[in-house]
């Protein structure tokens, strides 16, 4: 009241444009006060959290008996899951040491945000947590979780563990760091109807149904949201002994969620134990999803089971929507590298893009026999519409570069400025001749082309791209592709600048950069500008 009696006291008798300024003045001062005190609460309430904050540690040597300091420290895991923690607390486990048992961590023990509940290891090495048959670490219902630097072991996905390795479910604001994952019957780490999920450096091996799997209720895809997979690894996922009925031994696969991001991720030699023939394994796919980006990762050698399907190294599938398939490597799968595909009964598949890709001998055993496979087993093109595939590199030696399944109504296909290489027929498969090609290198290794035909017109070109073709790919990591140069073309090629300019024409943003992050040139066909 005082500083309303004096403004008005000041103001009175003041010229107008005085009285406009003191006015402002006033608020100012005035939204200052409050923004102070706001931050001095935000920073009291911070500092409190750190005070009241404890550290527990944990060692084979240790004694349940103990306070849990890192001289005198705490021993098992039951005793863990006996203490009431809040934010800010710190959980650290011996490095080199192995504990036997589960975690568990609910609503009751949640961090905040700014003093995230941290559990991870100390000392040289990471800790091991052996959980037998059951869950290693399961997180329900929390906020505000930091993992990091731990192994989670289970008793195999042959020999007694049932359970999921790291479980994430109905959480928010949890963050996964360097964990290594390995012997669960399902998934190495499952994010269940959860958002706001970071997760990098995850590797995840020699498990059953998958290496890392994001679920939540059937169709549902607001279950997840804001989903983040950076330099993740999937390896040696063989598949489940006990799915009888569905696909199992994926590398990474999404659904039911939006606003995914995998990135720099590796998937190799998955699903080779499946136990079933039917639809099978994909290295690093999504399925009834909006907004997922994969980009710049790497899937090869990649299995199904015998006589199964699928086995391919990327896949956007049944119910896939405003997603992008871009700047990823594809090889020796044993399906196509490369997977467009609609099943019977999924929500609509629409409005994706894949671009700046390669696939390298794709679809060596499965039904595919190509480097892009397109199928719909639900017959009806309004399920299944709306694919940009542009600027994508497709090389085969053996097999054919698409192959289009007697499955496969769709329509508004779209593929611009491709290079597409094979030593086969280049289309396989007779239901091809709905979509729109434009810009397209055909080539073929045996001389035997088939060039692009629209309206009697020729719109197709049939160039030797030049590749390094007997440069075997050996690499086996995502963070090794910028060093892929086999499909760069020559400085001379025509194929440089002989492509359709999408930007001008279709009003197509491709983006700054090619597959090797490289400035894009406006009329280049291929991945490598």
């Amino acid at each position: 009241m005082k500083i309303i009696s004096f403004y008005l006291y000041f103001a009175r008798n003041r010229p107008p444009e005085l009285f406009f300024q003191i006015t402002i003045m006033y608020i100012q001062k005035i939204i200052c006060f409050f923004l102070f005190i706001s931050i001095v609460h935000s920073a009291y309430s911070q500092n409190q959290d750190t005070l009241t904050a404890h550290q527990y540690y944990f060692s084979g040597k240790g004694n349940d008996h103990n306070n849990g300091t890192r001289r005198h420290p705490l021993k098992t895991l039951d005793k863990l899951n006996s203490l009431s923690f809040q934010a800010g607390d710190r959980i650290y486990f011996h490095g080199g040491e192995v504990f036997k048992g589960n975690i568990f961590i609910d609503s009751s023990k949640s961090g905040s945000l700014h003093s995230a509940i941290i559990i991870g290891s100390y000392g040289i090495g990471k800790a091991t947590i052996n959980a037998g048959n059951e869950t290693a670490l399961s997180l329900h219902k929390t906020r505000f979780i930091v993992i990091k630097n731990l192994m989670l072991k289970g008793a195999g996905r042959k020999t007694g563990n049932t359970k999921d390795g790291l479980k994430i479910d109905s959480c928010s604001d949890i963050s996964v760091n360097d964990i290594d994952i390995s012997g669960f019957q399902k998934s190495g780490l499952l994010i269940y109807a959860s958002s706001n999920i970071t997760n990098r450096h995850v590797y995840a091996h020699e498990n059953g149904s998958a290496g890392i799997s994001v679920e939540g209720p059937y169709a549902k895809k607001e279950s997840n949201h804001k989903i983040y997979f950076g330099y993740c690894r999937a390896e040696n996922n063989p598949g489940d002994p006990t799915n009888l009925t569905n696909h199992s031994g994926n590398g990474i696969v999404v659904a039911n969620c939006t606003a995914v991001m995998i990135e720099y991720c590796t998937a190799t030699n998955n699903g080779w134990d499946m136990p079933r023939m039917g639809n099978g394994p994909v290295g690093i796919w999504a399925y009834e999803a909006d907004s997922v980006t994969i980009q710049h990762c790497l899937s090869f050698k990649n299995k199904t089971s015998k006589g199964g399907a699928d086995g391919g190294g990327f896949d956007l599938d049944g119910g896939v929507t405003n997603s992008i398939v871009q700047y990823n490597f594809s090889y020796q799968n044993q399906g196509a590298g490369y997977c467009i595909f609609q099943y019977l009964y999924a929500t609509p598949w629409y409005n994706n893009i894949f671009r700046f890709n390669i696939s390298e001998n794709d679809g060596l055993v499965s039904d595919a026999k190509a480097g892009i496979h397109i199928w719909n087993s639900s017959r009806d093109s309004n399920q299944f519409y709306n694919c940009l595939f542009y600027n994508n590199t497709i090389y085969n030696e053996k097999n054919a570069a698409i192959s289009y399944s007697e499955l496969s109504d769709r329509k508004n296909f779209y593929f611009y400025n491709n290079i597409f290489e094979a030593g086969d027929s280049l289309i396989k498969g007779t239901k091809g001749d709905g979509d729109i090609y434009g810009g397209n290198d055909w080539w073929s290794i045996n001389g035997n082309f088939k060039i692009e035909k629209r309206s009697k017109k020729i719109v197709g070109l049939s160039i030797d791209p030049g590749f390094q073709k007997r440069v075997s790919t050996k690499h086996t990591s995502a963070k090794d592709l910028i060093g892929i140069t086999k499909y760069q073309l020559p400085q001379n090629s025509l194929l440089r600048k002989s492509g359709i300019d999408l930007k001008k024409k279709y009003v197509i943003d491709t983006g700054k950069k090619d597959f090797l992050s490289k400035p894009i040139s406006e009329k280049g066909i291929g991945a490598c500008l």
